[in-house]
């Protein structure tokens, strides 16, 4: 969870620095993904996809979920809504944190995009889902698709 807060505080941190205007800007008009058009689109894709994580873990561990409905996030109320999303994954885990190696190995989810992966796996898998899509944003700006504000 340490590494999951670090890439998401850095995505924050770049989210709240965009123009607000081009946080809803369609930039990549090529995309086939829907999810990938636009900084909106993406840390959507990204907040929606860290309950998607969490929700595979739930499964396996029996654990309800009561994760939000998919949707487009604004750029306001990004900040707090990506902490309830972490928070959700910390509760996910919560007495999970000495397993070992073994017992972390044990647990093992299909995802929907087709691998089979363990715990470990999954949870690697959702830091850098966050790294990646900040970079594309961070390619957005460097291309000049996307401001950032002075402040």
């Amino acid at each position: 969870m340490d590494e999951y807060e670090r890439a998401s505080a850095d995505l924050k941190n770049l989210i709240s620095k965009i123009v607000e205007t081009d946080f809803v800007k369609i930039v990549d008009t090529e995309t086939k993904d829907d999810d990938c058009r636009s900084a909106q689109t993406i840390i959507s894709h990204v907040m929606n996809s860290g309950y998607g994580y969490a929700n595979y873990i739930r499964d396996w561990f029996s654990i309800p979920k009561n994760s939000p409905a998919r949707r487009l996030y604004t750029q306001n109320e990004f900040p707090s809504q990506f902490d309830k999303m972490l928070a959700y994954n910390s509760e996910t885990l919560e007495g999970k944190w000495e397993y070992t190696d073994e017992e972390i190995m044990k647990v093992k989810m299909n995802v929907r995009w087709g691998p089979q992966y363990d715990l470990e796996q999954l949870l690697e898998h959702a830091v850098v889902h966050i790294l990646r899509h900040r970079r594309q944003i961070e390619k957005f700006v460097a291309a000049g698709k996307i401001s950032l504000s002075n402040s």
